[in-house]
């Protein structure tokens, strides 16, 4: 079934009409935590392989 293409914008129109968009400082503030959190997430993941790496290592040499 076709659908009438100025029917359809007028409806997208509208519907973009309803969201509610954030606000710069909510954009900031979020971009901000998504680093913070991008940062804190590298640095467990590093120390967990550093971890890990030095047991292995250990169990490494002494078997070996």
């Amino acid at each position: 079934m076709a659908m009438n293409p100025v029917k359809f914008i007028n409806e997208t129109r509208a519907e973009i009409a309803k969201v509610i968009w954030p606000t710069r400082r909510e954009v900031v503030t979020t971009t901000i935590m998504v680093f913070i959190m991008a940062v804190v997430t590298a640095i467990f993941f590093t120390l967990v392989d550093m971890i890990i790496r030095g047991g292995l290592n250990g169990v490494l040499s002494y078997f070996g």
